[in-house]
C-alpha cells in the first residue's frame, strides 16, 4: 500500500500509513532478541532503510516497508513477475468458474509453516478470513479481498474461493507480500501477531529490537520458492539484518563505511556518487501502480471549487520541480497511474501543463481576484488558504523538499499552502475526520486496481480503503467495477483511462512524480532483484562467491 502503501505504500504513502495504523489503535512492538550473530559477521546481510513498520502482520499494516520485510518471511498462493503475469507457488493451479466468482486453487505438497504446521486448504481459509475478519481492522490487505465472500476447503489440498462479484484483480492481490499466508496456529494468538509473523517463506523471523533492527534467518527446510526466482532450496544467505536508520546522511555513510551491506531509499542526490564508486552499486525499479500525488479535497473551503481547483494545478512547475529535487532519478507524473501500470494514459501527458496566466483567470473567476499585503488572494475578507498536514517522521524521498517546493510556486499564483506537521495521532484523527484540504500518497501496486482503492464511493478510510476525501462520482464508480470484473485487458485498459482523464477534468489529484526504488549496495551483493510492486528480493542475494 501504500505501499509505500502507500502501499508502498504506500504504498500507500508513509503519511497515509502513519494515520492507518495510528488510527487502527496500534503500538510499535518490540520482540525477542536483537538476534546478534544471525547476519553480517556470520555472512549474512544487513540491509537498513528508512522507514520502521510499528506492526509487520501482513493483514494489518499497510506500509510498503512491511510488505518489503513480510516478503522473506511469507508466500503467496501464487506468484507475479515483473511484467505482470501470474505464476504458480503455493498454489499449484487455479481455475476460474465462467461466471468469474468462484477460484479453486491447488494446493502445493510439502509445504510446512515456521513452526511446523502443514499448509493445508483449511490453513489458507482461515489466513483470508483473518484478512477479512473486521477485528483485525486491516488497513489495505481487506481493501484487496473486498470481493470475498468466503472460502471453503473441499479436502486437504483444494481450497474454494466463492466471491461476491467478479474480480478480475484477485488473482494479483493473492499475489502481493500484504495476503501472504500465514500460520493457522500463529493466528490463534492475535495479541502477538503484528510481533511474531510466522509464514512459509525462505526467513523466520528471529527477533526485533524497537527502532533499531529486525532479525531474519534462513529457514533450511525451505524448498518451495517461486518459479521466478533464479534459484532453488533454501536462501542463499544464513541471515538477513533489517535495520532502520531514518536519517539519509547516516544511511548513507553507514554503506559508505562498509557497516550495511544495502540500503533502501537511497537519496536521488547521493545517485551519481554511489555510481562512481568502485566498491558500490546503485540498482533501480521504477514502481508501477499509483504515483507519488497531491490529492485535493473537492468537499470543503475553496477547493470545492473546480476552477480553484484547476488553478492550484496549474500553478505548479512540476516540470522544474521534479526534476531538480530528485536530479533527474525520478519521471515528472502525469497521471494517477504510473507508466508501468496496465491502462496508463500515454494521451494525459502534456495535457494540463503549467500555465500561470490560465491560474490567474480561473481564481479571478471564482471571485479570488484581490490580493493581500503579503501577495495572497482574498475574498470576503479570507485568505485563499488550503491546508496540507504531515508526520516530519515519515517523509521520504525528498518530499518535505517538494512540499516546500509547491508551497512556494502556489504562493505565486496567490494561493496560501499552509504545511502542518502534526504527530501520529492528531494526525490520524484529522485525515479520518476529513479536516483536511490536501493529502499526499504513492500507493504501488502491479494492478490498476489502486484506483478503486483511492477513488471508489465505497473504499473510504472508515470501510479499508483509502478514498480519504470521500470521492462520490458515478461514473468513476462505474468505471473502476467494470475494470475490476472483466478479465479483457484492453477493456480493463479502456476504464482505467477514462477514470485517468475523468480526475484530471475534475482536478481531483495533483500527481508529482512516478515512485523509483532507489538502491545502493555494495559490489559484493549478487542476485538483488525486485518483485513486480518493486520491492528489492532477497531470496537470490549472495555475498561475494557464496
Amino acid at each position: 500500500m501504500a505501499r509505500r502503501p502507500s502501499a508502498r505504500i504506500r504504498r500507500p504513502a508513509a503519511a497515509l500509513c502513519g494515520v492507518l495504523l495510528a488510527g487502527a489503535g496500534l503500538s510499535a512492538c518490540d520482540s525477542g532478541s536483537a538476534g546478534a550473530g544471525v547476519a553480517g559477521g556470520s555472512g549474512g546481510l544487513t540491509f537498513a532503510t528508512d522507514t520502521e513498520p510499528s506492526c509487520i502482520d501482513p493483514a494489518v499494516s499497510p506500509l510498503d516497508v512491511t510488505a518489503l520485510i513480510d516478503r522473506n518471511i511469507f508466500d503467496s498462493l501464487v506468484n507475479a513477475s515483473p511484467d505482470g503475469k501470474i505464476h504458480p507457488w503455493l498454489a499449484k493451479s487455479w481455475s476460474v468458474s465462467k461466471d468469474g466468482r468462484t477460484y479453486t486453487f491447488k494446493l502445493r505438497e510439502g509445504v510446512k509453516f515456521h513452526d511446523g504446521t502443514p499448509l493445508d486448504a483449511a490453513a489458507v481459509k482461515a489466513s483470508l478470513d483473518h484478512v477479512v475478519d473486521p477485528k483485525t481492522k486491516s488497513s489495505y490487505a481487506a481493501g484487496l479481498l473486498s470481493a470475498y465472500d468466503e472460502a471453503r476447503a473441499e479436502n486437504a489440498s483444494t481450497l474454494r474461493v466463492a466471491l461476491k462479484r467478479p474480480d478480475a484483480t484477485l488473482l494479483q492481490s493473492l499475489s502481493t507480500a500484504y495476503l501472504g499466508i500465514q500460520s493457522p496456529k500463529a493466528l490463534k494468538d492475535t495479541a502477538t501477531l503484528c510481533r511474531n509473523p510466522v509464514g512459509t517463506g525462505p526467513f523466520t523471523f528471529a527477533g526485533w529490537k524497537q527502532k533499531q533492527s529486525i532479525q531474519l534467518k534462513n529457514n533450511d527446510a525451505y524448498r518451495w520458492g517461486p518459479p521466478t526466482a533464479a534459484h532453488t532450496g533454501p536462501a542463499k544467505l544464513p541471515g538477513l539484518t533489517i535495520r532502520f536508520i531514518q536519517e539519509n546522511a547516516v544511511r548513507v555513510g553507514a554503506l559508505n563505511s562498509g557497516e550495511v551491506d544495502v540500503i533502501g531509499g537511497l537519496p536521488a542526490p547521493n545517485v551519481r556518487t554511489l555510481k562512481r564508486s568502485p566498491r558500490l552499486q546503485v540498482l533501480s525499479s521504477q514502481a508501477p501502480g499509483g504515483t507519488y500525488s497531491v490529492h485535493l479535497n473537492p468537499a470543503r473551503g475553496p477547493l470545492k471549487d473546480k476552477r480553484v481547483r484547476t488553478a492550484f494545478l496549474r500553478s505548479i512547475d512540476l516540470d522544474q520541480l521534479v526534476k531538480s529535487v530528485s536530479f533527474g532519478q525520478y519521471d515528472r507524473a502525469w497521471s494517477q497511474l504510473g507508466p508501468r501500470t496496465l491502462g496508463y494514459d500515454k494521451r494525459i501527458e502534456g495535457s494540463w501543463a503549467y500555465d500561470t496566466e490560465l491560474a490567474g483567470k480561473l481564481l479571478d473567476e471564482a471571485g479570488w481576484s484581490k490580493r493581500d499585503g503579503e501577495g495572497y488572494r482574498v475574498k470576503d475578507g479570507k485568505r485563499l488558504t488550503v491546508h496540507w498536514p504531515f508526520v516530519p517522521q515519515l517523509l521520504r524521498e525528498q518530499r518535505d523538499i517538494l512540499g516546500q517546493g509547491i508551497q512556494a510556486q502556489a504562493k505565486k499564483a496567490g494561493i496560501q499552502v499552509r504545511r502542518d506537521a502534526k504527530d501520529t495521532g492528531t494526525y490520524s484523527k484529522q485525515i479520518f475526520a476529513g479536516d483536511a484540504d490536501l493529502w499526499d500518497s504513492s500507493n504501488v501496486r502491479a494492478d490498476p486496481d489502486v484506483l478503486r482503492t483511492l477513488y471508489a464511493s465505497d473504499q473510504t478510510l472508515a470501510k479499508g480503503g483509502m478514498n480519504v476525501f470521500k470521492v462520490s462520482d458515478p461514473k468513476i464508480d462505474a468505471w473502476l467495477r467494470h475494470g475490476a470484473a472483466t478479465a479483457d485487458r484492453t477493456a480493463r485498459a479502456k476504464d482505467y483511462v477514462k477514470v485517468q482523464r475523468r480526475l484530471r477534468d475534475e482536478a481531483l489529484v495533483l500527481p508529482v512524480y512516478v515512485p523509483t526504488y532507489l538502491v545502493g549496495a555494495a559490489k559484493d551483493v549478487k542476485g538483488l532483484s525486485f518483485e513486480a510492486a518493486s520491492y528489492p528480493l532477497f531470496y537470490d542475494v549472495s555475498l561475494g562467491d557464496s
